[in-house]
């Protein structure tokens, strides 16, 4: 699906829609817990889709009706279950250490660069701890084998999904375990995500700041009923076009969210100022939007600590670069980051969407303030997180064909 957008400003209210981030560790804690839970999430996406799909096939009885799951949790394993992750990272990396601390062989499916994702080193450390993974043959990883207790180390600069992806699965084998974080950790909002959710479920794992400690009586206990928080990743996208355009309230926001993306108020902030330095180790998802700010705003913004955004839906570095290329932007692409002048307008053109979410929003946020109609190629893409994007762009004013 392509798009043509006409430059209109945006204005009003908006809500912010659920957290995939957060369903996706309530729907992994539910169906590991000891009884049904009620899940309010009032929109979804296909990232949300894939991890309760799976949850699904591994022998949970999920159902969705009237924006509330229905998890009720896995009682017997489904063997050789067939997970299509889709092409979901936070998918792929939580319930692949999960699948090997149930024991039971599954099929994990892979779809667009989800493949060509890094699962080092997460798949040693789960082989050295008695998992069988087979190297992916047509996007494929099959499992078998099964976690012993015990002691993993785990970079903690590759990605925190590794980290999190461990939390769920250890406490379920029965025994004492220990996660040992090496290295500087990046992303820590999402690592205290999962702890935070785990409390939701009864589970209390002492961190001293580098080792978690799992208790060999660990155990998830449902609490009945739970809602998934507004989404700070998403909402970014409001924020941003509220600032170059008429303003934009984004209700239903947690401030005191430990989603690391919260942080994208501030940044707005500093870019405004002109000149600024960012640095993305925490928030890499808020750079396609960001540079859309950085773009229109006088001086020069540079955006630092990025390397891990060549390894999202598109490399995004290149991708934003394109992007604002396209647009009539100056971005200078670096190994790890961006340097983007500022100017007071961009002046439209065609953005190819490189099947990435944030790419095809970023761009619409971005027609808001260009002289001329913008077209993003490929723009489905954003159901990939957020389905009623253009629906809700059009009720902020935006004029789309």
């Amino acid at each position: 699906m392509d798009v043509s957008i006409n430059p209109a400003p945006l204005s009003g209210s908006i809500a912010a829609i659920p957290s995939k981030s957060a369903a996706h560790r309530a729907l992994i804690c539910a169906a590991l817990s000891d009884r049904e839970t009620e899940l309010f999430c009032p929109s979804l996406s296909r990232d949300i889709e894939a991890t309760a799909s799976c949850l699904a096939s591994l022998g949970a009885d999920i159902r969705y009706e009237n924006g509330t799951f229905y998890v009720k949790p896995i009682e017997k394993v489904n063997e050789n279950a067939a997970l299509n992750c889709g092409e979901s990272g936070s998918t792929l990396r939580f319930l692949l250490p999960v699948v090997c601390a149930l024991g039971f062989g599954a099929r994990l499916k892979m779809e667009g660069r989800l493949a060509e994702r890094p699962l080092s080193p997460l798949w040693e450390e789960l082989i050295a701890h008695g998992a069988e993974l087979s190297k992916p043959e047509n996007d494929i990883i099959a499992v078998s084998g099964k976690l012993s207790p015990g002691t993993y180390k785990i970079r903690a600069d590759v990605s925190s999904q590794f980290i999190s992806g461990l939390l769920f699965a250890l406490p379920i084998l029965g025994g004492e375990s220990r996660i040992e974080l090496e290295g500087n950790i990046e992303s820590a909002g999402y690592i205290r995500m999962t702890s935070d959710m785990q409390k939701n479920f009864g589970l209390h794992i002492p961190f001293d700041g580098r080792c978690f400690d799992i208790p060999a009586e660990s155990a998830y206990k449902a609490p009945g009923k739970l809602s998934v928080e507004g989404d700070w990743s998403n909402a970014a996208f409001w924020l941003v076009a509220g600032e170059i355009s008429d303003g934009i309230e984004v209700a239903g926001l947690d401030e005191n969210s430990a989603q690391g993306d919260r942080a994208v108020r501030d940044i707005i902030k500093l870019i405004r100022q002109g000149n600024a330095t960012v640095d993305c180790k925490d928030v890499p998802d808020l750079v396609p939007v960001l540079s859309v700010l950085a773009a229109l705003t006088p001086g020069e913004t540079s955006f630092v600590n990025a390397a891990r955004l060549r390894i999202k839906e598109s490399d995004r570095l290149t991708a934003v670069c394109k992007m604002l290329h396209a647009l009539g932007g100056d971005c200078t692409e670096l190994e790890d980051g961006l340097v983007i002048h500022g100017r007071d307008k961009l002046t439209g053109g065609c953005v190819d969407g490189m099947n990435d979410h944030r790419i095809v929003m970023s761009a619409a946020v971005a027609a808001a303030a260009c002289e001329k109609p913008v077209t993003i190629l490929g723009a489905q893409a954003a159901e990939k997180s957020y389905p009623a994007f253009f629906e809700d762009y059009k009720k902020l004013g935006g004029i789309i064909s």
